[in-house]
């Protein structure tokens, strides 16, 4: 009978991998994922779409000397990585199965921590994407890791509502917060994100309600409704992002969490706000001392079966992956605390 590592060989992997389409997450579109070769990369922040005005000369005069602006930001990629014993029974199992369709059923399984596992690793990609949206920041805090990236966001695009400001206040007006912010940028926004939370709470303030439908309306407001009323406005449309994922507690139990935070609204621009950047990672370099591996077949998230010990007998799958966001659109968003 075939060995576990014969089942799942590494070219096996990386077909299934090259094979899988797993559910795409906002941040892709936010942040394009694209594949680089080295672990570092430099960040250039300029100072967003908006011209510096050339002068006008006499006639053979110099013309006037452009300064290049921006700042460069040297950045590492984040090692990401998880894995899941194979327990001696699933190998025993795996190897020695009464049936076929029993081996298939335990082959099955494996490929079910394949991508649970790639999953996390891309979950972790997602949160640190929609953190530096929100936030402006990339926290690493975690594995004996204390580290915060700051991409530099304008402090004056940035604001934390307090008191009767809150949308949550019935005496908040969000529409006159929402253009000045908007004119306190120079490159103007096209769209905003936010959480259900705090779209329920424009959507139910009477001030709201009173620009959509007149004062003491008793209609109740739909995005629909907002969005077209932002349009008006010129305003950037508004859209929400729900999507959750969990974390493992020190004591094994499992909490549930947002990748977008619950109280931020967030205005951006039409394009992209930078690219997710994967690098190589240290197995994948090993791979290539391999004849038989096609290492073009690698994507962003690698994943594997291996050996490691003899007493006890373990086998693990894993998923690893270096990445991290690059934010050069940082000076072109607005960051508001609402709730």
């Amino acid at each position: 009978m075939p060995s576990v590592l014969d089942l799942f060989s590494q070219p096996e992997i990386l077909n299934y991998l090259g094979n899988r389409q797993y559910p795409a997450l906002l941040g892709e579109t936010l942040f394009p994922e694209v594949k680089r070769d080295s672990l570092e990369f430099d960040q250039i922040k300029g100072a967003g779409m908006v011209p510096v005005i050339a002068s006008v000369h006499a006639f053979d005069t110099e013309a006037e000397i452009d300064s290049r602006e921006g700042s460069k930001q040297a950045m590492e990629l984040a090692l990401i990585k998880r894995k899941r014993q194979m327990k001696e029974k699933d190998i025993i199992a795996l190897e020695n199965p009464r049936t076929p369709a029993e081996q298939q059923y335990l082959m099955k399984q494996v490929y079910n921590d394949v991508d649970a596992l790639t999953a996390g690793v891309r979950a972790r990609v997602e949160l640190m994407r929609m953190e530096a949206a929100s936030n402006g920041t990339v926290t690493l805090n975690e594995n004996g890791l204390n580290l915060t990236l700051d991409y530099k966001v304008p402090a004056n695009h940035k604001q934390v509502l307090s008191g009767s400001d809150l949308w949550s206040d019935p005496d908040s007006d969000p529409i006159t917060q929402l253009m000045d912010w908007y004119a306190s940028m120079g490159t103007k926004p096209k769209r905003a994100l936010t959480s259900a939370a705090a779209l329920a709470g424009l959507l139910r303030n009477p001030k709201v309600i009173g620009a959509l439908f007149g004062n003491n309306s008793a209609r109740v407001a739909t995005r629909t409704d907002l969005n077209a009323f932002m349009t008006q406005l010129e305003l950037p449309t508004i859209a929400t992002y729900e999507e959750v994922y969990r974390k493992q507690k020190a004591d094994g139990t499992y909490e549930q969490l947002r990748y977008f935070p619950q109280n931020k609204f967030v205005m951006l621009p039409a394009d992209p706000l930078g690219e997710t950047i994967y690098g190589p990672t240290a197995e994948e370099i090993r791979l290539a001392r391999n004849p038989q591996i096609d290492t073009s077949k690698v994507g962003n998230v690698l994943a594997m079966v291996y050996e490691e010990g003899k007493d006890p007998v373990s086998t693990w799958t894993k998923a690893v992956a270096t990445a991290l966001p690059s934010f050069p659109a940082a000076d072109e968003v607005f960051q508001a605390t609402v709730l």
